[in-house]
């Protein structure tokens, strides 16, 4: 039998890391008041991701980087990530970590994880010498306003015709990216949003979930594509 391809697309604020550390950075050393603000408007589409991080980095006020680095390292990811990881590198399947957040904290993180193997993609972090923080958005799509790092270039550009494309998720960021996706696994506003657009997913806690889902799709001798993520990669391929 023919081994089944897949690429797994995994989020990584509050997917991997136990909370969105992008936002929680902002209300550690930023206006509380003005961060829920600036989070609203972009939830409501009112404002881009883009426009979000900006205006969000614009709010924060860090003492020195050492309380930064500090805050970061008392965040914790959901342990049975690695799990997922060597359940990958088992089965030969391909792995990307896709973030809207920032390379900055995701470094630190996969460092003290032991992880830095991972390949992932995100937007850019840099401090300069005031302790300011400057974004920069090296992926940025014009037509991917909830994510600054435009996730849906990234799946369709590292897989193939045959490829099953998997989407682990759980938030803002991730709702037009999953449209591309054969099978979702999601959790939290990525759920709801899932079922408001009656788009098809798996529900799950941890990684545990996924790998066990996995083992059954990858011993199913006729397993199909969806068909809308099918349509949607097509017209993408066809508009590139």
């Amino acid at each position: 039998m023919t081994q089944k391809k897949f690429k797994i697309f995994i989020d990584f604020d509050g997917t991997i890391s136990k909370i969105d550390i992008g936002e929680a950075v902002f209300e550690q050393f930023g206006d509380k008041e003005k961060v829920d603000r600036i989070i609203k408007n972009l939830l409501e589409d009112k404002i881009t991701a883009k426009e979000c991080w900006i205006a969000l980095c614009e709010t924060a006020q860090i003492p020195n980087k050492a309380a930064l680095d500090n805050f970061i390292d008392s965040i914790e990811i959901d342990r049975t990530f690695h799990n997922l990881i060597n359940y990958c590198k088992e089965n030969n399947f391909d792995y990307y970590v896709l973030s809207d957040g920032f390379d900055y904290y995701i470094d630190r993180i996969f460092l003290r994880e032991n992880l830095t193997h991972i390949p992932y993609f995100s937007n850019k972090l840099t401090i300069d010498e005031d302790i300011r923080l400057i974004p920069f958005f090296p992926y940025i799509d014009e037509n991917c306003l909830s994510s600054a790092n435009c996730k849906r270039n990234h799946v369709i550009n590292h897989s193939g015709d045959d490829d099953f494309t998997v989407y682990i998720g759980d938030g803002n960021s991730d709702k037009s990216t999953v449209e591309f996706c054969d099978f979702i696994f999601a959790k939290h506003d990525l759920l709801r949003y899932c079922e408001k657009e009656r788009i098809t997913f798996f529900p799950y806690n941890n990684f545990d979930d996924v790998i066990t889902r996995l083992e059954t799709l990858k011993t199913k001798k006729r397993l199909k594509k969806r068909h809308r993520a099918e349509l949607k990669r097509r017209e993408a391929y066809l508009v590139e």
